[in-house]
């Protein structure tokens, strides 16, 4: 059955035990990286994996706490002598931005590489990502200080997980959300282009969800801790401040 992990749960400003937020989804014959930030690698080791494990990742947006590690991914996946392709997924703005940075380290001299595709999202709500015989994954637009996508993954079983992304309130998360099983929405605070925890109860309450996440969320243990109580005021069901190493299994 799929594993969904969560390889950090902190916002822009990590600590030395919470890492900036992103993900892996790990199945039989895929694994799907969600955002890259610097500690990536480190983080896939602690669960297992390596970057040649990762087939396809997918960028929500183009800011250092979400894509900071992607050279380094790059890098040591090469250096490890990968040969398969990889594939990766952003709005245009996104992946230009990382096609830059890459250009900057003159990835294009690097001798033996092997193959990156990069499959553009189109700015529509609810539009195909990649599927294949493991999940679904579909995005949407949100609202933040630049462009950026949540996503909504569905698996052979009609269990859904939904991640908000970086995002003020809106009606795009309540639809990738909607009946979801598992809602992993961030909980930054009040703030332009960002939620706070008892906002995203709301868009939890909104969309049916049945149970809420949070995530990209302060560090400090005294802020976390309030987290659950406001998010509750808002959702009654299951509320979890998600810690960074958290693992789900899709179906059990």
């Amino acid at each position: 059955m799929p594993e969904w992990i969560v390889l950090g749960s902190a916002h822009a400003v990590p600590d030395a035990t919470h890492a900036n937020t992103h993900f892996v989804l790990v199945g039989k014959q895929h694994t799907l990286l969600v955002d890259a930030p610097c500690e990536v690698i480190g983080r896939l080791r602690r669960v297992g994996l390596t970057p040649n494990d990762v087939t396809d990742l997918l960028l929500t947006h183009f800011h250092p706490d979400h894509t900071a590690g992607v050279p380094m991914l790059l890098m040591s996946a090469w250096l490890q002598g990968r040969q398969t392709p990889l594939h990766i997924y952003g709005l245009e703005d996104t992946l230009t931005g990382v096609q830059q940075v890459m250009s900057l380290y003159r990835w294009e001299n690097w001798p033996d590489f092997f193959p990156v595709h990069f499959h553009t999202i189109e700015p529509t709500r609810l539009t195909p990502v990649l599927a294949n015989a493991e999940w679904e994954v579909k995005a949407s637009p949100v609202v933040h200080m630049v462009p950026a996508v949540g996503i909504r993954i569905t698996f052979p079983n009609q269990e859904v997980l939904a991640y908000s992304g970086d995002t003020g309130p809106t009606e795009s998360v309540v639809e990738l959300a909607r009946e979801a099983d598992y809602l992993f929405h961030e909980a930054s605070g009040e703030m332009d282009g960002h939620t706070s925890a008892a906002q995203a109860g709301e868009i939890a309450t909104q969309a049916r969800a049945k149970r809420l996440y949070l995530v990209h969320t302060d560090a400090d243990p005294a802020h976390r801790a309030r987290l659950a109580v406001e998010a509750q005021k808002t959702f009654d069901g299951p509320v979890v401040v998600a810690n960074d190493l958290l693992r789900l299994t899709i179906g059990a």
